[in-house]
């Protein structure tokens, strides 16, 4: 990774504001062209799965493109960062997920801020929820301690868009991305009353996807360069 603190805080704010956006931008968008709820799932996946792999390319080479809490806290664990650094990361996620869901709402002239009334808190939904960070951590992780690192935007694109479709939650894995949802009363929101059990399971589902890695992969995580600070 490269830049300062405050420039790696600025990529991941920027990443997470754009992944939220696309996210969801384009079910807005599928669900005003397109009436059957599997067209618009499959729009979703596909933008989102576009749209990640990009971001994770541009900018993870300045921040590591974590965009979501869950990997900078296992990143925190395997790593042992400053922990500066993973408030710095988790705050300008969480700012940016709000931040593009506002800016989706605006460009499809939807209420810059209504709050979602997709209820998402029946059990399954859950176990879907920790099914899939579990497998996104274990993903990025594994990819890492294999050497493989060139690999994590093409595979975690791949991983995210499949489990859109293999999980029942449509895998938000993402407590960022959980809270910019709850913005939008549209096709991907989430009910603010759904997001603490959402978080929740993601949380637990990191702490699996950890172990995993520890159970799989016997060499240790290669050490990250020393970072510049401000």
């Amino acid at each position: 990774m490269t830049g300062t603190l405050r420039h790696r805080a600025t990529a991941e704010g920027l990443g997470t504001a754009a992944l939220v956006a696309v996210v969801i931008g384009s079910g807005i968008q599928a669900a005003e062209l397109s009436p059957d709820v599997g067209v618009q799932l499959l729009a979703n996946s596909l933008a989102t799965v576009l749209g990640l792999g990009v971001l994770i390319a541009l900018l993870g080479p300045v921040s590591g493109a974590h965009f979501n809490p869950v990997v900078t806290l296992a990143a925190w664990f395997v790593n042992r960062p400053p922990l500066k650094e993973v408030g710095a990361y988790i705050g300008a996620q969480t700012a940016g997920a709000i931040g593009g869901a506002v800016l989706a709402n605006a460009m499809f002239a939807e209420p810059l801020v209504a709050w979602s009334t997709h209820q998402r808190d029946a059990p399954n939904l859950l176990v879907g929820e920790v099914v899939a960070t579990a497998g996104l951590v274990a993903l990025i992780f594994g990819l890492l301690r294999s050497g493989k690192e060139n690999l994590v935007p093409m595979a975690v694109a791949a991983f995210i868009g499949s489990a859109y479709w293999f999980t029942s939650s449509t895998s938000f894995a993402n407590p960022a991305v959980t809270v910019g949802r709850a913005f939008t009363d549209t096709f991907a929101g989430i009910a603010p009353s759904s997001v603490a059990a959402f978080i929740a399971a993601q949380l637990l589902g990191g702490v699996v996807g950890l172990v995993l890695v520890a159970a799989v992969f016997s060499s240790p995580a290669p050490s990250r360069a020393k970072e510049t600070t401000p």
